[in-house]
């Protein structure tokens, strides 16, 4: 075997020509032979004795073609692959070959590949940073949470207020006809959940149980069920119940109750207000690489193959399906209740696709510019991290995660590390920043 030629073309493709000498695709004509000659019937011969000569004489040269073609294909791609030096992302387009008059075989395989990676400044680029801040009233607020959940509920002889739960029974009528999912029985809602339809809840504030009451009210005109989307609604509704919730008080003792560190209301405070601080910085330091990202892609030139992004699409599916399994639900069934095929639900994941191949070779390219390495010390010391994440010996994970792979990975993630350590934090603008306040003082 012998690669002949390799050329460069559009979308980083290669294509690669490789001969196949006469002597080498005739031994694969006669393993062909020897595999698939034993189910062919020949007059005057029982069946798989017949030689090879006379098959190809009588059913054609090209008997065993394809399956010699299949034979020799893998090394001969292996081959040219090493010669040529690149490294495929995907499937070659091939043509089956052409076969030569002294009986060799010429093979032409297209090849994607990685693409040539052009960035342009990546070194201190500007991006927004969120400056990370917890109020008093967070605090406080997490705290009213923390008591809501270890609340109980009383039922009360009264009428209702809001934040209680009352039990009732409803059914809902448009233009004096009953509808579907307008109905159920003994329903538990708390009022001011925002759970119902805008007004729904407001107009239950004030019964009793043992009464009855129609609420009127109208749906959104953005309303999933599009026959129901802007009309009026009757609900009668029957109330059986009303129900309060008691919460502990917010003391020393609660703070003991609810955490295993805090012995004090303000010990309390301080660990909540640590929390959430951690919470909200991970959360910003995320949203800073995003943007540091984006800036860089924003002038990153690369000729990327489709294949790369299949590949990325066919991985984002494969972990959907083993979260599905996960839950006790196979793909195709998911598929069905979604009344959605595959082409349909692989155009979900292309923006996410696209992206993480793209972001996946500027950091590589990063790393290749800045010279950023592994050392076996910095491999042993991420298996051992590994085992212990995993709860297994170092040397399971070691021969279960591949060793260049995890080195890539490395890399990556260094890459980004030396994007964001280099990066420019960039102060919001007054306008947005003032915006931004409002928004989230209105929460």
């Amino acid at each position: 075997m012998e690669l002949k030629k390799t050329e460069k073309l559009e979308h980083s493709m290669v294509e690669l020509t490789i001969a196949v000498s006469a002597q080498e695709f005739d031994a694969a004509k006669d393993k062909a032979f020897k595999k698939s000659g034993k189910n062919i019937t020949v007059p005057g011969f029982r069946k798989g004795k017949a030689p090879r000569k006379m098959i190809e004489k009588l059913y054609g040269e090209g008997v065993f073609f394809e399956d010699a073609f299949n034979i020799v294909y893998p090394d001969a791609m292996d081959m040219a692959v090493k010669e040529a030096g690149i490294e495929p992302v995907g499937r070659a387009d091939v043509d089956l070959g052409d076969a030569e008059e002294e009986g060799g075989l010429t093979i032409v395989a297209k090849v994607p590949v990685e693409p040539e990676v052009e960035l342009g400044e990546y070194k201190g680029v500007e991006a927004e940073k969120e400056t990370v801040k917890v109020p008093a009233a967070d605090v406080k607020a997490e705290l009213t949470r923390m008591a809501e959940r270890g609340g109980r509920t009383e039922t009360v002889d009264r009428k209702a207020k809001k934040n209680d739960t009352v039990e009732i029974d409803f059914e809902g009528f448009v233009d004096g006809t009953p509808f579907d999912g307008g109905k159920a029985e003994n329903y538990e809602l708390t009022l001011g959940s925002g759970s119902f339809i805008p007004g729904f809840e407001d107009q239950l504030i004030g019964v009793k149980a043992g009464e009855e009451k129609d609420v009127v009210v109208s749906f959104p005109e953005e309303y999933h069920a599009s026959d129901l989307a802007g009309k009026e609604a009757v609900f009668k509704c029957k109330v059986h119940k009303v129900q309060e919730t008691i919460l502990p008080e917010i003391d020393d003792e609660f703070a003991k109750d609810v955490s295993e560190t805090s012995e004090t209301l303000d010990d309390l405070k301080k660990e909540i207000a640590e929390r959430l601080k951690n919470e909200r910085q991970q959360a910003a330091d995320r949203d800073f690489e995003e943007k540091v990202l984006d800036a860089v892609l924003e002038n990153m030139k690369a000729d990327i193959p489709e294949a790369m992004y299949e590949n990325q699409i066919n991985t984002i599916i494969q972990d959907f399906g083993y979260r599905l399994q996960m839950q006790g639900m196979q793909l195709d069934r998911y598929l069905a209740m979604n009344n959605m095929d595959m082409t349909t639900f692989r155009s979900m994941f292309r923006d996410q696709a696209e992206r993480q191949v793209k972001v996946r070779l500027a950091l590589k390219k990063v790393a290749e510019l800045e010279n950023l390495t592994v050392s076996d010390t910095d491999l042993d010391e991420q298996y051992a991290k590994m085992a212990e994440q995993y709860g297994m010996e170092a040397e399971k994970v070691r021969a279960a995660v591949n060793a260049d792979a995890l080195t890539a990975d490395m890399k990556i993630d260094r890459a980004l590390e030396f994007l964001t350590t280099n990066a420019k934090v960039k102060k919001k603008a007054a306008a947005k920043k003032k915006a931004d306040d409002a928004a989230e003082g209105e929460e």
